[in-house]
């Protein structure tokens, strides 16, 4: 626990440096391949930071928030496209670059203030507490029918994803006092693959994606083609997430989830498009969604995670963590109980 927080350190001190270093490129050398080329010396440490961490959820976020959204964050700068931009406060331009938030744009208020929303604390709290039932009863995984382990996967891992990422969120809001833009928005109510892609999942990804892949391509071979490569490159990537999670090669099992999904939604759009069509009520819709995800996903997405067992694996590091926590807090219990008897 202890080396692991020295790692934290030293990839959080690595990463502000880099940031720092970027921010300054940025502003000497204009959009283009100039500006690629005194980024990319950044772009090739991203990749090699989260393998300081043993921990494989540490070594997996980090992956994620460096790897793939910091680094589509800098190659679009180094296009001369948002969010990034050399003119903002270095704080701010750092804090915007290696953590999973998006400010958002609410003219020239500055009143806002630095605590965090008074509605924040209860459902998050709520949602840990979930994560915390889901890993002391996963014992009894192997015991539930075929559809209830897909529920439960899928479950375990929007929790985890969520909590990282709005504890991340936290300090950034904490830190610079701004709006920032949802990360999730309750995906559980998607009505469409649509709906639950663009609107709702890990919104950090369609964020950085849409300006990157999607309207380049739409603008050159049209919205399918645009979408299609999207989802292509999700893949992609997802694929190189997995590898810092197995340390193995890709088997392109989560590419062909994503090049599925891609498919369908360019298949709903059509289907959209045409009048006359049975449309489902609403809760109908949502509960195809969600069973058209949860079962492509345990087909192809979750499979090589459990094939290699490592699933196990970071079920049995959250134990680890809890206890640790809840160890802290025993001794933090105690610590307070002598204060106030001595």
């Amino acid at each position: 626990m202890a080396s692991e927080l020295a790692n934290l350190a030293f990839v959080s001190a690595a990463v502000a440096a880099a940031m720092a270093y970027a921010r300054l490129a940025a502003s000497r050398v204009g959009p283009g391949l100039a500006r690629l080329a005194a980024l990319l010396p950044v772009l090739l440490l991203l990749p090699v930071l989260p393998f300081a961490f043993s921990s494989i959820h540490l070594r997996t976020i980090s992956a994620f928030f460096l790897v793939w959204l910091c680094g589509f964050k800098l190659l679009l700068l180094a296009a001369g496209y948002g969010p990034l931009n050399p003119a903002l406060p270095a704080v701010r331009f750092v804090a915007c670059a290696a953590l999973p938030i998006k400010l958002r744009d609410r003219g020239t208020d500055t009143s806002r203030s630095r605590s965090l929303p008074p509605d924040f604390l209860l459902p998050y709290a709520a949602k840990a507490a979930a994560f915390a039932a889901l890993i002391s009863i996963r014992r009894f995984r192997a015991r539930l029918p075929a559809y209830a382990v897909v529920a439960f996967d899928g479950a375990h891992m929007y929790l985890m994803l969520e909590l990282f990422m709005a504890s991340a969120a936290a300090f950034a809001r904490a830190l610079l006092g701004a709006e920032l833009e949802p990360q999730f928005d309750r995906p559980y109510l998607a009505s469409s693959l649509r709906d639950f892609w663009g609107h709702r999942w890990n919104l950090m990804v369609p964020g950085t994606l849409r300006p990157s892949v999607y309207r380049p391509v739409r603008a050159r071979l049209g919205a399918p083609a645009g979408v299609l490569a999207t989802f292509l490159v999700s893949g992609l990537m997802h694929e190189v997430m997995f590898y810092y999670i197995t340390l193995e090669g890709g088997t392109g099992e989560v590419t062909a989830f994503f090049v599925l999904h891609g498919a369908c939604v360019v298949a709903e759009r059509w289907c959209a498009r045409q009048r006359g069509l049975w449309r489902p009520p609403r809760a109908v819709a949502t509960a195809a969604t969600l069973a058209f995800v949860a079962g492509t996903a345990s087909w192809l997405f979750f499979a090589p995670v459990i094939r290699s067992g490592l699933d196990k694996a970071i079920v049995a590091e959250c134990e680890g963590m809890m206890a640790a926590l809840e160890a802290t807090a025993r001794k933090l219990a105690a610590a307070a109980a002598r204060l106030v008897w001595s």
